[in-house]
């Protein structure tokens, strides 16, 4: 009965969304091409809106839309499975809600945060105090614990992609992909690189170009700095920084598809607790935990990312939404991603992810072709280099401010994030082979994340150096805000409006499909175990993410929640090794007489070079 009135809901949705998506792109597309005739019409605030309804409107029609064969995704033990949702009857909402949580993760998670907003509105100068103290204190003390568990996590990957273990199928020996390469792969990269690789595309490099890291040398603004400044870009977003998510994710999965244990970040310490302890206290610490980075962390990028969109708004029109306008995107967006997460992984969530990967590589593409072509290559070439030969020297900085504010605050940062985009990778890796999962979260994810900051990042260092934009001054004038570095670059571009009407297309869809995933998973990890959370679930904790950013727009304090939740790295730059040490002994116990990379590629080489072996 709950299927059917939910289908008819959908149903109806889906009449209305389609026609609102038609006219509200027809003058959003006409604002940005014709904007002297339809300025005069439409003003202020409207364009916000109706930007949000032609995006929104869009992404949850594609969401709604429904699979073939309908719910078959439910029936089998694969992700979907994992990542389902209960789609209990309108009137059930709340008593199903309640009744499902967990009391330690759901509860824990919701005083923490509501007690963090009470001390910033008691105190909020103390709070700030407390959170830069702490943080302080981690990053310079404790620096040696981010960079040494970082580059351990790379040297794991690069084993697991060549050493025996790498043949291991999640799921045994018969277990097949529940997704093909392609979905995977955008699922994986989509959710797990949020809205930021927009927001510090061109801006990170730029920062490094005026104030060069001090290792490097070089004078700020010269054109070493320049090569220096995309070298420390990538190297921040490359392979290091995605490495963190499959150390989390990897044990996650291996011992939910090989050993039974459930779906919970908890589940790396499996070896250490067994499964049937995965139900004691420490391990819904660890949950409990990973909520409360995932919370924090997406809820301020919602904050920073609106702000971004709203300085395209104003960049575009002349117009200032202010902060009416602020929490009329942070409410779109939750009502966007909140239907892509309850339409499920096979609806929303892969289709999203699918749209998104394909805006991305048509923007890169575009602003390939009409950017600065020559030094794009020739810096990017070099800065390439540079990567590959002073990637250890990088990795193990000495102690310094700019290392503590630059390289340990992003490792924090990519660890406090591991939880919730590692089970997602975990749920969505059965029956890939552990060489895969290596391959696309390291390498694949790296090399797209790198290639666009050498892109992204060269093209507005290319129109700093030549006086085309200055990116910089903008910035300045924006209170030192990156928010705005991008628009001043592709104003400069041919396609400019072209350009930026994707950017801001961007700007929603890369913070829909990392906001859509997050909601899920923090709902499973606030359900009680072997319990599928319901749609009510997901309302609740859709909300509450766009709550959090709301009140980071309206009571300040996004800096200190970003803070606190970043700190929640350090645990979990702990946990990662304790996950790979459990995750080692598993192999070695479970997983022997496995032959490695080298001996596969030698059995071929010997099989084709005997007499008939190419027949």
């Amino acid at each position: 009965m709950a299927s059917r009135a939910t289908a008819v809901v959908e149903r109806l949705a889906r009449s209305a969304l389609l026609p609102a998506c038609a006219l509200s792109g027809i003058v959003v597309v006409s604002g940005f091409f014709f904007p002297a005739i339809v300025g005069s019409v439409v003003s202020g605030r409207g364009w916000l809106v109706l930007s949000l309804l032609f995006f929104g409107t869009g992404l949850a029609y594609l969401a709604l839309l429904p699979v073939d064969p309908p719910t078959a995704d439910d029936a089998r033990p694969g992700a979907p499975y994992l990542l389902r949702v209960r789609h209990l009857s309108w009137r059930n909402w709340i008593g199903g809600f309640l009744a499902r949580q967990d009391p330690v993760t759901f509860g824990v998670p919701v005083a923490v945060l509501a007690t963090f907003f009470a001390a910033r509105l008691a105190a909020p100068d103390r709070t700030v105090v407390a959170v830069t103290t702490a943080q302080r204190v981690l990053f310079r003390e404790f620096d040696w614990l981010f960079l040494g568990a970082m580059f351990l996590a790379v040297v794991y990957a690069l084993f697991l992609l060549v050493g025996p273990w790498g043949s291991i199928r999640l799921g045994g020996p018969d277990a097949d992909p529940d997704y093909t390469y392609p979905t995977y792969f955008a699922m994986v990269f989509t959710a797990g690189i949020a809205a930021g690789v927009v927001f510090w595309g061109p801006a990170e490099s730029l920062f490094h170009y005026a104030s060069p890291p001090p290792a490097t040398g070089v004078d700020p603004r010269s054109p070493a700095a320049a090569v220096a400044a995309l070298t420390y870009a990538s190297f921040h977003w490359g392979v290091s920084a995605w490495s963190a998510y499959l150390v989390v994710g990897l044990p996650i999965a291996y011992f939910t598809h090989q050993r039974g244990a459930p779906l919970r970040v908890s589940t790396i310490l499996t070896p250490f607790l067994g499964v049937d302890g995965l139900d004691g206290a420490f391990a819904k610490l660890v949950d409990v935990l990973a909520i409360f980075a995932t919370i924090g962390g997406v809820a301020t990028s919602v904050a920073f990312v609106g702000q971004q969109f709203l300085a395209g708004i104003t960049f575009q029109w002349g117009v200032a939404v202010g902060g009416t306008g602020a929490l009329l995107f942070v409410a779109g967006l939750v009502v966007i991603y909140s239907i892509s997460a309850e339409s499920g992984v096979q609806r929303g969530i892969r289709r999203i992810a699918g749209i998104n990967l394909g805006l991305f590589a048509l923007f890169a593409l575009l602003l390939f072709v009409v950017g600065p072509r020559g030094f794009v290559v020739d810096a990017g070439a070099t800065a390439l280099g540079r990567y590959a030969t002073d990637f250890v020297a990088m990795s193990f900085a000495p102690s310094s401010s700019w290392v503590a504010d630059w390289t340990v605050w992003n490792w924090s940062w990519w660890f406090s994030w591991a939880p919730f985009a590692g089970l997602f990778l975990a749920a969505l890796s059965k029956g890939r082979r552990v060489r895969t999962v290596a391959f696309t979260v390291v390498v694949a994810t790296g090399a797209a994340s790198v290639c666009w900051h050498l892109l992204f990042g060269g093209t507005a260092l290319a129109f700093q150096r030549s006086g085309r934009a200055d990116v910089l001054a903008a910035i300045e004038a924006a209170g030192g805000s990156e928010a705005v570095a991008g628009f001043p670059v592709l104003a400069a571009l041919p396609l400019s409006r072209l350009l930026l009407f994707a950017f801001l297309a961007l700007i929603v869809v890369f913070m829909v499909t990392s906001a859509d995933t997050s909601t899920l998973v923090v709902s499973i990890l606030a359900t009680k175990r072997g319990v599928a959370p319901t749609t009510g679930s997901i309302a609740f904790w859709g909300v509450l993410q766009g709550a959090v950013a709301g009140a980071v727009l309206l009571v300040g304090g996004g800096e200190s929640l970003q803070a606190a939740a970043v700190l929640t790295g350090g645990p979990f730059a702990v946990l990662s090794l304790v996950a790979l040490v459990g995750l080692t002994l598993a192999f070695r116990r479970h997983e022997r007489d496995r032959p490695s990379l080298r001996a596969q590629l030698r059995a071929v080489v010997t099989a084709l070079s005997r007499p008939g072996g190419d027949e």
